[in-house]
């Protein structure tokens, strides 16, 4: 009870924190809105069921009873229109994508630190980072039109297609899947992962991916500057959709990692330790190692890739909550939140708007070096 209740109530001030950050992020911009009206404008944005109402669905012989849901919102606060379109469609998006990729890296760090019971590691070392650059670079490269015409019965002709940026952010997720789960495939034998294994061919398949990037480069031409971009982490021109979609992803991956925190804990003892006190090491190796490349995955498609997150913050909150993954993990994503929404912001306040990879770069080595100088990174 005691380690839940220290996790709630630095859940419970760490989300306060994450809270506090967008807001004050919303109003920063070419026109400045105090985080008075921005908590006013997104208190007016949300809504709750208000009643049912009964009608029907389709049209002619196809028409069908159907039932919708009416939503309203509970607050009326007086807000400045402008100001209002300006948090919830141009701001909003991009601040609540921060949080999430920040949030998914640093939670992989985490497991990814704990699981290789190494101080290095972060969500890149499986190669999932290097596979979804790969993918987003060749479809950049050799752009393939994801569309096409389909006769259903009853409805005839539909078009049905992807845009230029769903198709980057797809290829980038597909390509970080195949990597992972190559990587794994690489290093399993008879049923068994080694953990060193598994490290050995992530390095390996990092560096032939690179290699790919590489040439992809060489072939890319008038894309080169976008495929630097991708490279160096980006978050401008989001939007809800992709706030959505990373909705459905982020949290259920969360929740997996989460119950297998305390295995997790055991694991840090040694393999052998661990399935002497019960746990299905190799099962749970698996398991972690999935709901990682997945949650690693759905952050990156979208955001390019961003370093650093993955890797600093699980040792900034493990100096200040300890090592109990239980408490460290959930501390951990939100903090990783936290620090992404305000690189990004730091990022696009600016004359001109930088990459976000390069401000938490130029924020993370630094710290980084400073841990290791006071012998704070050695061990976990």
């Amino acid at each position: 009870m005691r380690v839940r209740r220290r996790a709630v109530a630095w859940s419970t001030a760490l989300a306060a924190a994450l809270a506090a950050v967008v807001v004050v992020s919303a109003g920063i911009g070419p026109v400045s809105i105090p985080p008075a009206e921005v908590a006013k404008i997104v208190l007016n944005a949300a809504v709750v069921p208000a009643g049912v109402e009964f009608g029907t669905a389709g049209a002619g012989p196809l028409a069908l009873p159907g039932v919708e849901f009416a939503y309203r919102s509970p607050f009326a606060f007086p807000v400045d229109d402008v100001h209002r379109r300006i948090v919830l469609l141009v701001r909003l998006p991009r601040i609540l994508l921060a949080a999430l990729v920040g949030f998914s890296l640093a939670a992989a760090g985490t497991v990814m630190q704990g699981f290789f019971r190494n101080p290095m590691a972060d969500p890149s070392i499986i190669g999932v980072s290097s596979g979804a650059a790969v993918g987003a670079v060749a479809f950049i490269v050799f752009p393939t039109a994801l569309s096409t015409t389909l006769t259903l019965p009853l409805l005839g002709a539909v078009d049905v297609g992807v845009s230029y940026g769903t198709g980057v952010s797809l290829f980038a997720f597909v390509g970080a899947l195949i990597a992972a789960f190559g990587v794994y495939a690489i290093a399993t034998r008879h049923g068994r992962t080694p953990v060193a294994t598994l490290l050995l061919a992530g390095v390996a398949v990092q560096t032939f991916l690179g290699a790919v990037i590489s040439y992809l480069q060489l072939q890319a031409g008038e894309s080169l500057r976008r495929i630097v971009a991708w490279l160096m982490g980006h978050l401008s021109g989001a939007a809800w959709s992709e706030v959505g979609v990373t909705m459905l992803v982020v949290p259920p991956l969360f929740t997996v990692l989460l119950v297998y925190a305390r295995d997790l804990n055991v694991l840090l003892l040694g393999e052998e330790e661990a399935h002497g006190l019960g746990i299905d090491v190799e099962r749970t190796k698996r398991i972690l190692l999935a709901a990682s490349a997945l949650i690693t995955a759905a952050g990156v498609a979208f955001a390019g890739i961003i370093g650093f997150v993955g890797l600093i913050v699980p040792h900034m909150l493990r100096l200040v909550v300890g090592p109990d993954h239980r408490i460290l993990l959930p501390t951990a994503a939100l903090s990783g939140g936290t620090f992404l929404v305000a690189a990004d912001t730091a990022a696009r306040s600016g004359s001109a708007e930088l990459p976000v990879g390069v401000v938490t770069a130029a924020v993370g080595a630094p710290f980084f070096v400073y841990l290791l100088m006071n012998r704070e990174v050695h061990e976990l």
